[in-house]
């Protein structure tokens, strides 16, 4: 049996250090649980950041992953594949949006949409060309590429990786006020997170997204939601954007899209904006393969036939309500909506990490963000008896971080 220290050693010997994760080495994982190379048995409360919304290895989209590898993985899209007319349907069919254009990674998905936005703004609103400008929200998350990093406001984030892409302005979050003011007659598209996922689980105040969009509306702006974290039945609904009925012009997505077991992105918007790209515009290899479509169509269906929308809801709502009646003495607030939970640590109690650290050692995986706030979001498919489970884990830790805590059965 391989040991933790061993296995961790080999990682950081021929890894770049470029992650910090907890020391636990997963070895196996079913539905919301986890096993390492010792055996030790943990409840995922992480799902890896969303993509995990059906659970570890769901059977159904395991089965559709065999059966479509058993048939044909790759063709390009230099040839057409029988599998991805059916997944892009049914994107478009519980999204609400005419097209779709698929790719691997939230990120890839992310440089699509300014892309398009971008020609949008060119082609149909008649700005002059290199002059279209896009708003973004502080704090926010929108993956890792020298564009996307180009508006970000983490410094860590941008440190050594200019000169940057220009073109981007950036308002604080939430502040449909901000937005209106800044926008000008170059501005061709606004992006935001319904809720900031890694930006510490920030929650917009009611109403904002509603208003957001008229804004954007009324002033022939694009509105894009990046939901790659917040899609698909992570916040009771099937995207964020429905708790306002704030449709936007253009729909990131990605993670939970690949059922956990494969990267399958998406850009979804209208007619209108999507017919800016012609053949050789814009493509991915991988965009669209007959495996991700396969997988991709599975992991929809999964969420539709399980209820995980209305699950993740009521379990949400108990959760967040358990947490509050901890009243711990750490905790500055709780924060979030659905299966997607930030606890905010004081600072004058130190970070989060370990907290997490705590958890961890009494079975139960979460992982902080932005130093100090902890990141509840276990699979949909958890049940409420695990969830019990865990809150008395993470009681524990809550009312009494001081004391010394090792790994139990």
């Amino acid at each position: 049996m391989e040991t933790t220290k061993k296995v961790i050693q080999e990682v950081e010997s021929c890894s770049a250090h470029n992650y910090h994760p907890l020391p636990v080495v997963i070895e196996k994982g079913e539905g919301a649980w986890v096993h390492d190379v010792e055996g030790k048995k943990y409840l995922d409360m992480l799902s890896a950041y969303s993509a995990l919304n059906q659970g570890h290895r769901h059977p159904r989209i395991i089965d559709a992953l065999v059966e479509q590898a058993g048939k044909v993985t790759l063709t390009s899209r230099a040839f057409h594949n029988d599998k991805m007319g059916p997944f892009l349907s049914k994107l478009c069919e519980i999204s609400g949006f005419e097209k779709a254009l698929p790719m691997n990674t939230g990120a890839e998905a992310v440089e699509t949409a300014l892309k398009a936005a971008r020609k949008w703004g060119y082609q149909k609103k008649g700005v002059e060309e290199n002059q279209a400008e896009i708003i973004v929200c502080a704090n926010n998350f929108h993956g890792r590429t020298i564009s996307i990093v180009s508006f970000s406001t983490e410094e860590q984030y941008r440190m050594g990786f200019g000169p940057f892409t220009p073109g981007f302005k950036v308002i604080p979050y939430g502040d449909a006020e901000a937005l209106e003011k800044a926008i000008t007659r170059n501005t061709i598209a606004f992006m935001m997170e319904p809720i900031q996922g890694e930006g510490g689980v920030i929650v917009p105040e009611k109403g904002c997204l509603a208003k957001i969009r008229e804004i954007t509306r009324e002033n022939n702006v694009l509105l894009i939601f990046d939901e790659i974290q917040t899609g698909f039945a992570r916040t009771g609904k099937m995207f964020a954007f429905q708790h306002e009925a704030a449709q936007p012009d253009i729909l990131v997505v990605g993670k939970a899209l690949g059922g956990g077991v494969y990267p399958v992105s998406a850009m979804l918007s209208n007619t209108e904006v999507m017919e800016v790209f012609k053949p050789g515009d814009h493509g991915s290899t991988f965009g669209g393969n007959p495996l991700g479509a396969a997988v991709g169509l599975a992991s929809i269906q999964v969420l539709l036939d399980e209820k995980l929308e209305e699950r993740s809801e009521t379990l949400g709502e108990y959760f967040s309500k358990r947490l509050q009646e901890l009243n711990s003495p750490y905790v500055k607030e709780i924060r979030g909506k659905g299966l997607l939970i930030g606890v905010e640590i004081k600072a004058e109690c130190g970070k989060a990490r370990p907290f997490c650290e705590r958890l961890m050692a009494l079975g139960v995986l979460c992982k902080e963000t932005h130093d100090q706030t902890i990141r509840f979001a276990p699979p949909l498919i958890i049940s409420k008896d695990e969830i019990d489970w865990a809150l008395e884990k993470i009681s524990t830790v809550l009312q009494d971080a001081s004391q010394n805590i090792s790994w139990e059965e």
